[in-house]
């Protein structure tokens, strides 16, 4: 196992304004309260930043902030990947002119290369461009539909060692076994599923070495903390934290059943998904931490997409109040307040 690529790195969520330009000020309070909480390292750009919204010099001058602010106190994994091989490069490119650590490469979305094409025009390419920069690929099929196999990954492996780990968002247990026993033993998996993240580092034959996080957002010192005690074979008491978690880890995309009137007055029921990072960023914004506001096309939850996300937060406020007590001495906020609070959450619905 490589020690670099351990513990929690938070998939920060990018704040925006009114006008959906970037809040600065906000962002580098967000890292501010990252770094406080002692997190490993953190992730601009990727999913959960909503890169595939922002424009190309957004994409650029985020990882850049978060690069300045994170320099010496927490290692940087940019998000760099697209469907588009030489905006990928491109965006290393940038990427590495702001001394990141490492850069995340999504396995190519919409136009569905297939894993030798991933391998062989996607990977490589952006891996013999950048040797003396580690890169990790993002394999989640949930959104890019292909994914990268376990074959391929292996044989870029063995012929660029600066491919150093992979993300593993599958929720494939069976790859990932196969995944583990066709690499060496210094190559990484990491966790790209929060509720997956416990199993996933005490199954042996998987042996994740952290997670890359979207709850981390609220909870950072407490993911960091059961991360590192089951690296340390303190299983029960990482288990304690997790079971605490869950209700946050369950909630990172929901779906809820609506009703809805029809232009000719029927009404129907129909199923709505809000996936990552609406969710989060509903937390965040009622907990006090920051805006709503979400690059369009996404948009706002439904009332009962708030009330479950708030439930979420309610139980582990009730049950372990020291895991979201961080939020309120950093943000200055009442968390208890915020969380009881209608006020709060009225209008973070359609």
């Amino acid at each position: 196992m490589n020690d670099k690529y351990t513990g929690c790195w938070t998939a920060l969520v990018t704040p925006f304004k009114d006008d959906y330009t970037v809040d600065w000020d906000q962002l580098g309070r967000n890292v501010d309260f990252q770094v406080k909480e002692g997190l490993t390292g953190l992730l601009p750009m990727g999913t959960t930043g909503e890169s595939a919204t922002v424009t190309h010099e957004e994409h650029a001058q985020v990882i850049e902030k978060v690069s300045e602010l994170a320099s010496g106190k927490a290692l940087v994994l940019a998000g760099t990947g697209s469907n588009s091989t030489d905006e990928a490069v491109y965006e290393t490119g940038k990427a590495l002119d702001c001394g990141v650590d490492a850069v995340l490469l999504v396995d190519c979305y919409y136009n569905k290369p297939g894993s030798l094409w991933l391998r062989r025009e996607y990977y490589s390419t952006v891996a013999e461009k950048f040797p003396d920069l580690d890169i990790i690929p993002y394999v989640i099929p949930g959104r890019s539909v292909t994914a990268l196999k376990p074959e391929d990954l292996a044989i870029l492996r063995s012929e660029h060692s600066n491919i150093v780990a992979v993300k593993e968002a599958t929720g494939d247990f069976d790859r990932m076994i196969w995944t583990r026993k066709l690499m060496d033993d210094d190559f990484n998996i990491l966790s790209g599923d929060d509720p997956n993240t416990f199993s996933m580092m005490t199954d042996e034959g998987i042996s994740a070495s952290g997670v890359i996080s979207v709850i981390s957002n609220i909870t950072p010192g407490a993911i960091e903390k059961y991360v590192r005690q089951i690296l340390a074979g303190k299983i029960d008491d990482a288990r304690i934290i997790d079971n605490a978690l869950q209700p946050l880890f369950n909630v990172v995309g929901i779906s809820t059943e609506e009703e809805i009137t029809l232009p000719d007055g029927s009404t129907v029921k129909t199923t709505y998904k809000f996936p990552n990072p609406v969710p989060v960023k509903t937390m965040m914004c009622g907990l006090g931490m920051q805006e709503l506001t979400c690059k369009r096309p996404l948009g706002k939850l439904t009332k009962k997409g708030v009330e479950m996300v708030r439930s979420a937060l309610r139980t582990v406020w009730e049950n372990t109040p020291e895991h979201l007590e961080p939020v309120g001495g950093f943000y200055d906020v009442d968390v208890g307040e915020r969380i009881s609070g209608d006020k709060y959450w009225e209008n973070l619905s359609y």
